[in-house]
């Protein structure tokens, strides 16, 4: 039996007990951006790489206030999520050319949220035949470059002027 070995993966798969704290309300609070691989700060959301991403260049978009559904965020939240998710379509699009994105919300835990408590906007780059064997049949993700990398690359051009 072939085995692959994937140890930056054990701080996912390890947790035995859901966290006390939500990422992202103790992320932002931490202000260590760059260590938090958050990219951006707006006025009601912040921009930052999935710790766990499907692709790389997978990001999110969360609202600073806790919140477990989009009608509770506010309207201008939610404007400036969107603003961001095109931010970040642009940025995405320029650094990883992709075929396509993937722009989406998990509400609830049943619907597939890691953490649905607190509402956010996954934005991620996808290529034709990227779902291969290694995804579909041994459930890994096989990624380019490590999440420094990532966090480099794009915020070189994130919200550029």
């Amino acid at each position: 039996m072939d085995r692959l070995w994937s140890p930056w993966r054990y701080q996912y798969v390890s947790r035995t007990v859901p966290d006390s704290v939500c990422i992202f309300c103790e992320k932002p609070a931490e202000q260590n951006d760059r260590e938090n691989h958050i990219l951006y700060r707006g006025e009601h959301n912040f921009v930052l790489l999935n710790l766990f991403p499907y692709t790389s260049g997978h990001l999110m978009i969360a609202p600073y206030r806790h919140v477990a559904r989009m009608g509770e965020a506010g309207d201008q939240a939610l404007t400036e999520m969107i603003q961001l998710a095109a931010d970040a379509e642009r940025a995405i699009t320029e650094i990883y050319r992709p075929h396509g994105l993937n722009v989406g919300m998990n509400l609830g835990e049943c619907a597939g949220a890691g953490i649905a408590g607190h509402i956010h906007m996954h934005v991620l780059p996808r290529w034709m035949g990227d779902a291969n064997f290694m995804t579909t049949v041994g459930e890994t993700r096989v990624l380019p470059e490590d999440l420094d990398t990532t966090y480099r690359r794009i915020l070189s051009v994130f919200r550029r002027a």
